[in-house]
């Protein structure tokens, strides 16, 4: 069974994610196979030709074909609306796959601030080193990203919402200033995944997702994943093909049956933590709230307009500076003090001291990571039990 892209026109978002990118082997399976190996076998010399120089389909070598990593790619292409995807073993790698792709020495890009720690370092210090420019701008200052554009400007990256402020930037209106000025639009949907937002919708040409956060859901695998236009795509395939920034087998297979129960899992995290954010609001030792959901965050009325919900992840500032932002990170007995999100596990960071660490001080200044800031990702424990265990701390500042 295959659902071809006519097919999937037809159908919800849960069916698209329990049924689409299905391709059933003469065995009849129901459940999606793994297929862990490194090689296949061809009929024919004449076969193998066919297959290493493109003129006929099939797999060649698991490094860039392989069917159970196939089928993630079909499924979240469906869930993002877009034509075609490539899957990375990480998020990160998903990133530096599309700018190795799509830049060239000379080219030049304008970023959000408000992006992941690790983000900023790629764009900043490494692609730089091959003369790739970037220029960063504040995500909702649109007259800002605007005036960066030069002649040279390939692309616009941004997080929506951002890690870990939660800011909203408008897609649609990013989309038309970047196809203005001859630009692709990049957005990482991680926060929301396709669940909650789907950025081709608004006009993005290009989605990008660290599958090891919401996709898979549970912490278990590294994964990223690449959604876009098929002349985007095969551009970023070649890049795969060549220097071999793969998918496991395995965790494809992991996450595709996470992906079955994306949705409900993404309504239940932004229930809890819409809930823990109105709670945080209340309580005389908390300096200040970021989630999209409350109705005074600045990108409210917009992430209303863009997202089914609002995720997950919010942060807050507590009164002080970091030894009470560490006194309460530190009380906690259930909440897991890791950098990850997307889990079914409340994880709780310091993002100054860990994800945003190797900012300087002044980058932190531009981006809004204090040293009494925290960052919770609500996980899918009973939400009275995260509100005790955060209240351990809280209570005692």
């Amino acid at each position: 069974m295959s659902n071809n892209q006519g097919d999937n026109e037809t159908l919800g978002l849960d069916t698209l994610a329990i049924r689409s990118g299905i391709h059933r082997t003469v065995e009849g399976e129901h459940s999606e196979p793994i297929f862990l190996t490194s090689s296949y076998v061809f009929n024919n010399a004449a076969e193998a030709a066919a297959r290493f120089a493109g003129d006929e389909p099939g797999n060649v070598y698991s490094r860039y074909t392989n069917p159970t990593v196939r089928t993630f790619e079909e499924r979240i292409a469906a869930l993002e609306c877009a034509e075609m995807a490539v899957a990375t073993s990480t998020g990160m790698a998903a990133i530096l796959t599309t700018c190795m792709s799509l830049l060239s020495s000379g080219d030049h890009v304008v970023c959000s601030r408000s992006v992941f720690g690790t983000t900023t370092i790629l764009f900043a210090k490494f692609l730089q080193k091959f003369g790739i420019d970037t220029t960063f701008v504040t995500l909702s200052n649109y007259d800002a990203w605007e005036k960066a554009i030069t002649r040279n400007t390939r692309l616009l990256f941004l997080e929506t919402p951002s890690n870990p402020l939660c800011e909203v930037a408008d897609i649609q209106r990013l989309a038309h200033i970047a196809n203005n000025r001859g630009c692709l639009l990049v957005v990482d949907n991680c926060f929301c995944t396709p669940a909650l937002q789907q950025p081709i919708v608004f006009g993005a040409d290009i989605v990008i997702h660290s599958a090891t956060k919401y996709l898979d859901g549970q912490g278990r695998c590294l994964g990223g994943v690449v959604v876009g236009r098929e002349a985007e795509m095969a551009e970023i395939r070649s890049f795969l093909r060549s220097c071999g920034p793969s998918l496991s087998p395995f965790n494809a297979w992991v996450f595709l049956k996470s992906l079955e129960t994306l949705r409900l899992r993404m309504e239940a995290h932004s229930r809890s933590a819409l809930y823990i954010a109105q709670w945080l609001q209340q309580q005389n030792a908390i300096d200040k709230v970021f989630y999209s959901g409350l109705p005074d965050h600045p990108g409210h009325e917009l992430a209303c307009k863009q997202q089914r919900a609002f995720g997950g992840v919010l942060s807050f500032q507590v009164k002080g500076g970091r030894e009470q932002a560490w006194q309460v990170i530190d009380a906690v007995k259930m909440l897991s003090l890791t950098a990850n999100l997307g889990d079914t596990k409340t994880t709780i960071v310091h993002p100054s001291t860990t994800t945003h660490s190797r900012l300087s001080n002044e980058e932190k200044k531009n981006v809004g990571i204090t040293e009494n800031l925290i960052r919770v990702a609500v996980g899918l424990e009973d939400v009275d039990d995260i509100i005790a265990d955060l209240d351990r701390g809280i209570s005692k500042l």
